[in-house]
């Protein structure tokens, strides 16, 4: 991109969007897509990028020196961009809906200002790489009125996102395959504009009434920032009130406050650098200075202030490169020499790092077991490895709350907007060090139940009256004990016995449950696996027919089995399909198997009973011969139409015939367009993307899934849905069933065996062997005070307080929010019990119980100091993610940074002890929440790509919406590894870095994964010695791109990486597969896209400036 040339300014949508000459844009729906975009928050306390763009007297401007290839050989292969972040910006005209996803505002109105006169700046250079010069506009900070050789656009509603790239985006698909199963679809447009955020203008805005002003100063003091009323549309984050004279001098130097982390500068932004690197680093003084090259690892560690919350201890003086701006003296402007009038830019070593905070508590509470006795212990990070001994609170691999210590009151809670919520997971899968529940038997009975509340005995339960009866913790009902459980107490008021039995001793424990607990009172049946086949012509030509057949031979000696079974109790049976289906009597006496055809797909029904369900030892040689003859059958097909409601109605009838309940696993490639029940039509529109109606893509186009999940349901019948799609099939309406009967979701776009078989047959047989409980319903209690209102993840509900899920595995979390409803008492606390009843593999009902306690609190502080981020960015994830079934992208994306300035700001006003206003202060334990939450805003389902098909839109957001409090973690901060800085005889991992570009060093290897994807990056300056010994070619220009799977060689560092690869594939729930890609190579692109703290191509902002806008937010709801 020429730097000389001008940006265009960027029209509101439904307008044709300008394009570069000579540069052919991908577009949405026929129209072209926009530039890349803008720094969405402008630089801190300055401008929002746009001034006249000349660099002043004396300052030389740095070329470009990192970014992609030219033009011409930046082709991206089939499907390469399908998954970037961060839709189309946010052009959107006048004020944004309000739907009910809005929260309080994120700001109240301050008194209107007149709006003061456009005033040139001074000549200013973006910190974002060499700018385009021609243009004349100046600019106003709040009102943000442009003016110059364009003519203004409509302002764009809210926050300013800058339209998305047309460049391939991450989530795409890369050769032949989707990092989220995106398709290729020909070719991406060339990357002329490779340095997307180096060059481009922000789309041009004009002055909204009532936006205050921001005159600068010819000469005078620096002035104070301040903030005043609230954001209007299209208006930018705004300097001092106009009634403010021009002569505030800034306030006296001061030591910086413990819990600072960050700052901003006073003044008019003076002009910048340009760099490749986003502006000169702030050096001791003040000023810029050259940029530093890549920190491996974590530089030097945050400077956290200890114990937030509790009064502070003196003011410690730090490093003077964390020095807060507003405590630097700053001389008049008009003394300085050009060179140094340069605002303050923000160190990035001075910010919360995620990776120093997961390292410290690594190092803290790594070595010791965590043990459960103390009521409203914040346990370990998710990143660190620990053991748990369980003393009468369920471990935190069971539940992990956003807070372990809640407000007394309703009033208190919606004062701080901290969540209340409860990320549960009933059958978690455990280390082997640690023991499973114990089962306990009470034999024809039943467990003990409060006779009022129903909730099962547990260790916070109070024996009176010599042990006769008891008092229930949950509703204080008083309960008599039956004779067969009577147990005199000691000393203290506790049962001599107490340590003998789980129930009274335990967190977690499981009851057998008697008949009554059964449907129809009468004991079921072991489930059963259903395998159904599409033989349309896709799945035949791709050879995942063959592929599959082979595989299910050796698979189905791995089904589920109880403790320490010979043999799975669980029953087979084998469908395939296309237009109509195929039964198939595989009965042991047969000699041959026999297939029975159902045409009529409008009344389906299954037409045999005995000979479809099959033990698979008794029928092993008659199953071994279908497998074998089912490619064959069709192998000539020219069939391409399928049907796929009828499928699932065939297994739930079949289900419903055998009495039992089960599993489907579903294996389907197309958009279900034949004739027949749940038919389906290709309704992909990118034009919807960024209006009202985007919310539709998200839903299902018919209602006829909904009623056929609520039947499956009923009848115990999960579906696990895996699919190998060319083009759209509509994800978000297939995927309805498995969402509602607590199954999952795989997708492998453009499948092709060569290139997607280990992933496949290793999702495949995870699923196949995984353990299940049938049949579910869950239940939360909670004590007298809160109450749980609302729930997220892949289930049913017909009421509102049972979950109902047809199937639930070890890895699926339900995520309940709760709401006061009375006052809570200190000293009591608060108690939640999850109750489970399911059928386990061998066709045994069980309750599993899990019980927490936790803290109650007067004081803002003590939650404060009590929260887990981690749940906290799982639960908004959630929250945002269904929010979007129901209202625009960009309304959500506000509640979401409303509400986190209003939790932080929540603690500045009550719990921080006073200070500068620049300061930005944060609670200890929420420090990582504006780097967290800026991730999610920048994910792919509320800030898509260009290349982001909505297919892959609607798969991660019902991914998300059923993962744990880890696979949320890594997935939306991704982590980074280098493999060549830890010498090659060390076994342990080498430490994560920050996930930004410049911490990456071109004569170095990484790592990245984050629970989806795996990728390797290669550096170009890499020693040939080092790339012999992984890739076995003699040079970098020699590696192939886009390489899948690493050679095995004979030396210890191929062994090395390979042994990491393999050790956290093991750690992660789905196979992650391996991409090699090279420094300035096409794939690159789809690289960066996870390098989170960085701005990202589709318009989201870098942690610094959201950091930046984040405290701007705070500043504005204390004004």
């Amino acid at each position: 991109m020429n730097v000389n040339q001008s940006a265009p300014p960027v029209p509101p949508y439904g307008q044709p969007q300008p394009v570069y000459p000579g540069h052919h844009q991908s577009s949405y729906g026929g129209q072209p897509g926009s530039t890349a975009p803008p720094n969405p928050y402008g630089v801190y306390n300055g401008p929002v990028p746009g001034y006249q763009q000349t660099p002043p007297p004396g300052v030389s401007r740095a070329p470009p020196s990192s970014g992609v290839p030219p033009a011409s050989t930046a082709q991206v292969p089939c499907g390469q961009g399908a998954y970037g972040q961060f839709g189309q910006g946010d052009v959107q005209n006048g004020p944004s809906s309000t739907v009910q996803m809005q929260r309080l505002p994120g700001s109240q109105p301050f008194g209107s200002a007149p709006l003061a006169p456009v005033v040139s700046q001074p000549a200013v250079l973006q910190p974002y790489g060499p700018p385009p010069t021609s243009a004349q506009v100046t600019a106003q900070l709040a009102g943000m009125q442009i003016s110059g050789s364009v003519n203004p656009a409509p302002p764009p509603s809210g926050l300013g996102y800058g339209p998305p790239t047309s460049l391939a985006s991450a989530s795409g698909s890369f050769p032949n395959s989707g990092l989220y199963g995106s398709c290729p679809q020909g070719q991406a447009p060339p990357l002329s504009q490779a340095q997307g955020h180096s060059g481009a203008q922000p789309p041009q805005r004009s002055a909204p009434q009532q936006a205050s002003s921001f005159t600068p100063q010819a000469s005078g003091g620096p002035r104070m920032p301040s903030m005043t009323g609230p954001l209007l549309p299209g208006q930018s984050f705004g300097g001092p009130p106009v009634n403010q004279p021009n002569h505030v001098s800034s306030p006296p130097p001061q030591a910086l406050h413990p819990g600072t982390q960050m700052a901003g500068p006073p003044g008019p932004p003076p002009p910048m650098h340009s760099s490749q690197q986003q502006g000169y680093q702030l050096q001791q003084n003040g000023s810029f200075g050259p940029a530093r090259g890549p920190q491996p690892n974590y530089g030097s560690p945050y400077p956290g202030a200890p114990a937030f919350g509790s009064q502070p201890g003196p003011p410690q003086s730090l490093p003077p490169k964390r020095l807060d701006p507003d405590a630097i003296p700053s001389p008049q402007l008009n003394e300085l020499p050009p060179q140094q009038k340069t605002r303050h830019r923000i160190d990035p070593d001075a910010i919360p790092s995620p990776i120093q905070v997961i390292e410290d508590d690594r190092n803290n509470r790594g070595s010791e077991p965590f043990v459960t006795g103390v009521r409203g212990q914040v346990p370990p990070l998710v990143t660190t490895n620990f053991l748990v001994k369980d003393q009468g609170n369920a471990s935190p691999r069971y539940i992990r709350c956003t807070s372990y210590n809640i407000p007394c009151t309703s009033d208190m809670a919606k004062q701080a907007q901290v969540p209340l919520a409860a990320v549960i997971k009933p059958l978690a899968r455990l280390p082997p060090e640690e023991a499973s529940p114990y089962l306990v038997d009470h034999g024809e009975s039943g467990p003990l139940r409060c006779n009022r509340c129903k909730a099962y005995m547990c260790p916070f339960m109070q024996f009176v009256e010599g042990g006769r009866r008891f008092q229930c913790c949950f509703c204080s009902c008083i309960n008599d004990v039956p004779p067969q459980y009577f147990q005199h107490l000691d000393h203290t008021g506790k049962r001599v016995d107490a340590y003998d039995r789980p129930e009274l001793s335990l967190g977690s424990y499981e009851f057998l449950a008697t008949v009554d607990y059964c449907k129809n009172n009468k004991f079921p049946s072991p489930p059963a696996f259903i395998f159904m086949i599409d033989v349309s012509y896709n799945a035949i030509r791709s050879g995942l027919v063959r592929l599959l057949c082979e595989e299910l031979k050796s698979l189905l000696d791995f089904l589920p089995r109880e403790g320490g079974a010979e043999e799975s109790a669980i029953r087979v049976g084998f469908v395939t399909y296309n237009k109509v289906l195929h039964f198939y009597n595989v009965k042991s006496s047969l000699a041959q198997p026999q297939m029975m055809v159902v045409s009529d797909v409008a009344d389906m029904f299954v037409p045999l009973l005995d000979g479809f369900l099959v033990n698979v030892n008794e029928s092993r040689a008659v199953i071994i011969s279908l497998l074998d003859q089912i490619p064959e059958m069709f192998a000539d097909t020219r069939e391409t139409e399928t049907v796929f409601a009828p499928v699932i109605q065939a297994g739930m009838e079949a289900l419903k015939a055998a009495e039992c309940a089960g599993k489907l696993f579903i294996f389907h490639t197309s958009l279900p367009i034949a004739e027949a029940p749940g038919k389906l039509k290709n309704r992909d529109d990118r034009k919807l993307i960024n209006t009202d109606k985007e919310k539709t893509l998200f839903q299902p186009q018919t209602g006829a899934y909904q009623a056929l999940a609520k039947e499956c349901v009923a009848q115990g019948c999960c579906v696990d849905l895996f699919l190998f799609p060319n083009q759209y099939v509509d994800v978000a309406t297939l995927s309805v069933v498995p969402q509602l009967t607590g199954g999952s979701v795989y997708k492998y776009a453009c499948f092709q065996v060569e290139n997607d078989q280990e992933r496949f047959m290793s999702d495949l047989r995870r699923d196949v062997e995984k353990v299940v409980g049938f049949d579910a319903v869950m239940r939360v209690r909670t004590s007298t005070g809160i109450r749980a209102v609302d729930f997220f993840g892949a289930f049913y509900m017909s009421n509102t307080t049972d979950v109902e899920l047809a199937g639930l595995d070890g890895e699926k979390t339900v995520t309940v929010e709760f709401k006061h409803d009375d006052r809570l008492n200190e000293e009591s606390g608060a108690l939640l019990q999850c109750a489970l009843l399911y059928t386990s593999c061998a066709g045994q009902r069980r309750l599993r119980i899990h019980n927490l306690a936790l803290n109650c609190c007067t004081q803002l502080a003590d939650l404060y100091r009590n929260c887990e981020t981690d749940t906290l960015i799982n639960y908004m994830a959630k929250f945002a993610y269904r929010g979007v079934l129901n209202s625009p992208v960009k309304t959500v994306r506000d509640t979401l940074i409303t509400q986190c300035a209003q939790i932080l700001a929540c603690y500045r006003k009550n719990c921080a002890s006073p200070s500068s206003a620049g300061q930005l202060i944060l609670p200890e334990c929420m420090k990582l929440l504006p780097v967290y939450l800026n991730c999610v805003l920048k994910s792919d389902v509320l800030q898509p790509g260009a290349e982001v098909t909505t297919d892959d839109r609607a798969y991660v957001r019902q991914l998300v919406t059923s993962m744990d409090v880890a696979e949320t973690n890594v997935f939306f901060y991704p982590r980074l590894l280098p493999l060549t800085k830890s010498p090659i005889e060390s076994t342990t991992e080498p430490p994560a870095i920050r996930a930004s570009e410049e911490r990456l060093s071109n004569g170095d290897i990484y790592l990245l994964e984050n629970g989806l994807n795996l990728f390797i990056w290669v550096g170009a300056g890499v020693q040939q010695g080092v790339v012999q010994s992984l890739f076995s070619v003699s040079s970098f220009s020699q590696i192939t791109s886009g390489l899948s799977i690493l050679p095995v060689l004979d030396n210890p560092l191929s062994k090395k990486v390979r042994g990491l690869i393999d050790s956290l594939r093991a750690q992660r729930s789905r196979y992650m597969k391996l991409i090699v890609v090279k420094q300035e190579d096409k794939l690159e692109m789809l690289f960066k896209h996870f390098l989170v703290e960085d701005k990202s191509l589709s318009g989201g902002a870098s942690y610094v400036d959201f950091l930046c806008h984040m405290h701007k937010e705070i500043r504005q709801l204390l004004s």
